[in-house]
């Protein structure tokens, strides 16, 4: 039953929120991590960058797959067992890269490392919504909401400008395996701390089972789709943003500061989707996508033009005013438009999406600098942002009219009315 006077905080436990912070935190070292080990080990660039997309593919392949199985069986069974399974393909791929296996192996192995990734971020977005729906009163779940995905966004760019960063201190400090090796002890102590968490209990504990979950063919369609195909379209900006940005660095002397400039994207992105909680009720999601996406390609589109390090850190603030609150917005509407009993496997399928066209964008971005430059380079995150921006314009066309607002068929108990 709803508690009138219940804040998320409470219902869902004042420890929640820094463990689920600190437990999405190994999914943002992976990839950067497996990277780095593989290119000190097997001293390839290009094998390590390999590696690295099919660290990729392994999660896109089976992240919404891990979601669907939370949707049926619980989330608390499913983190653990993948919390051990990714803690023991992380061990492995730490001893394969310096063993005298093929690289078939170490791809083979790499692939189990995303396959095996804990789903905590779309995994936090699911168990809040339930709980919103479950425990707090139905004046009060819109702003909730808002609020809530707001900081799980935020918390995305925090860990993922984190993550980087700590993969360079430990692969520096300590050891091109070390990154890997701390992935491996976060995911077995901070993903069983989420798995077990008493929040996981109280997300399931409302008579949901009574309402049987809505086919899976549910989640094709067109609606939840052009949010599928707009963060795909992010996931392109972060690759090809971080890749172009690199041979930028590299072309001004500093290749190892260009995770310290990629942050600076993260500042804005970060200020500005938790900012969303207070844009009002009147401006829509659609058009909030439309907006801040048109920030993206505006702020993309600055960059060939940026010739110095100082004014390319200026139009990376500018493109991160308009991510954050982008992701936030489609996060919203994957949460809006998930059918019944489906939530965890729409959160993941998004999450696999960022992930899917952060690796391709990173492959095809690193090949153009090779062959042709920087300002080829460069030009790739603008064909990533008209992505973003195609797709919230099918969105807007596919969005209920502001007699309805975003109230979606999904996510019933949610009631918010005015969206």
């Amino acid at each position: 039953m709803p508690d009138h006077s219940a804040t998320l905080v409470r219902a869902a436990g004042p420890s929640y929120f820094p463990i689920a912070l600190i437990a999405r935190l190994p999914y943002a070292m992976m990839v950067v991590g497996v990277l780095t080990l593989v290119v000190a080990g097997r001293d390839s660039l290009a094998f390590g960058g390999l590696n690295s997309a099919v660290v990729g593919l392994g999660a896109a392949c089976v992240g919404p797959l891990l979601g669907a199985a939370a949707d049926r069986f619980g989330q608390r069974r499913v983190l653990l067992v993948s919390g051990v399974a990714s803690t023991a393909a992380l061990g492995l791929m730490a001893w394969v890269v310096y063993s005298p296996l093929p690289g078939v192996a170490v791809l083979a192995v790499a692939f189990l490392v995303g396959a095996s990734a804990p789903q905590i971020a779309p995994m936090s977005r699911s168990r809040l919504v339930q709980i919103i729906g479950a425990r707090i009163a139905p004046e009060r779940r819109s702003r909730t909401f808002d609020a809530t995905m707001a900081y799980e966004s935020a918390a995305d760019e925090i860990v993922f400008i984190v993550g980087p960063f700590v993969v360079g201190v430990l692969g520096t400090t300590l050891d091109p395996w070390a990154p890997v090796a701390g992935a491996a002890v976060l995911t077995l102590v901070f993903v069983s701390a989420f798995a077990l968490h008493p929040s996981a209990r109280t997300a399931a504990g409302r008579d949901e089972r009574a309402v049987p979950p809505a086919p899976a063919r549910e989640i094709a369609r067109p609606a939840l789709l052009a949010v599928v195909a707009g963060i795909f379209g992010v996931g392109l900006f972060f690759g090809s943003t971080l890749t172009s940005l690199t041979s930028f660095m590299a072309d001004h002397g500093s290749t190892e500061s260009a995770g310290l400039v990629y942050g600076v994207m993260g500042i804005g992105s970060a200020a500005l989707a938790l900012g969303v909680a207070l844009f009002p009720a009147s401006f829509s999601l659609r058009a909030r996508w439309l907006v801040f996406g048109a920030t993206m390609l505006a702020g993309a589109a600055l960059l060939p033009f940026a010739s110095s390090v100082a004014a390319m850190c200026a139009v990376l603030l500018l493109i991160g005013c308009g991510i954050g609150p982008t992701m936030v917005t489609q996060y919203s509407l994957g949460a809006l438009r998930s059918p019944v009993g489906r939530s965890a496997t729409v959160m993941t399928i998004l999450g696999s999406a960022v992930i899917v066209g952060q690796s391709l964008s990173s492959a095809v971005t690193g090949t153009l600098a090779d062959r042709f430059g920087t300002s080829a380079a460069l030009a790739m995150p603008i064909v990533a942002a008209l992505v973003v921006v195609a797709a919230g314009v099918v969105n807007a066309g596919l969005s209920p009219r502001p007699a309805t607002a975003d109230v979606e068929a999904g996510a019933p108990e949610l009631q918010l009315a005015g969206r």
